[in-house]
């Protein structure tokens, strides 16, 4: 656990649970209570940690691809419960999709700001992202290499960037599904 971390997915006697977190849309995430390890299914859906609301954090996770098409995202500050489609309105998307180019890449602010170079593992090897955003200022680091430095701001198809709000994983579709594992979170003041 890196330090000062809280663990987002809890385990209590040895075994992983989802308690704390929920789900919005089609699909689910389910979880192998052993590894703890998340796999998605169906979509268009988003799960997201409820238990909380976080501003300025760094946020670690791992991430598997089943495929070169696998499309899931990590969302950053959604600012409301979500009981509609409008939080990919209102929340940026840290974007898993290694088919796609430019905005719609992974490591790219989804629909707003590319990453800076590819360094994605082939898909069935682990990832790590450790996203930091604090204030306006959101900077992404995939396996140890920064592919997004950016100062947030409404564009493409977000209309506000919030300063406080949720941390949510997608589940895009049903084609080739994305495994997320080992995620913290740290606040930063």
């Amino acid at each position: 656990m890196p330090e000062g971390s809280q663990e987002l997915l809890k385990s209590a006697g040895g075994r992983y649970h989802k308690g704390g977190w929920n789900h919005y849309g089609p699909g689910y995430f389910e979880l192998d209570p052993e590894t703890g390890i998340l796999t998605s299914h169906g979509g268009m859906g988003l799960f997201w940690y409820s238990e909380k609301a976080f501003g300025d954090f760094v946020l670690e996770l791992d991430f598997k691809c089943a495929d070169l098409h696998t499309n899931s995202g990590v969302f950053l500050r959604i600012p409301d419960v979500p009981t509609s489609d409008a939080y990919i309105y209102q929340a940026l998307e840290i974007q898993i999709d290694d088919a796609s180019e430019g905005i719609h890449h992974t490591g790219a602010a989804y629909d707003a700001e590319p990453p800076l170079r590819h360094a994605s593992n082939p898909p069935g090897q682990w990832n790590h992202y450790r996203i930091t955003f604090q204030g306006d200022r959101l900077t992404v680091e995939l396996n140890g290499q920064t592919v997004l430095d950016w100062e947030a701001e409404p564009r493409g198809k977000v209309r506000d960037v919030a300063r406080r709000g949720y941390i949510g994983l997608q589940n895009h579709d049903d084609r080739s599904p994305v495994h997320f594992r080992n995620i913290f979170v740290r606040e930063l003041q």
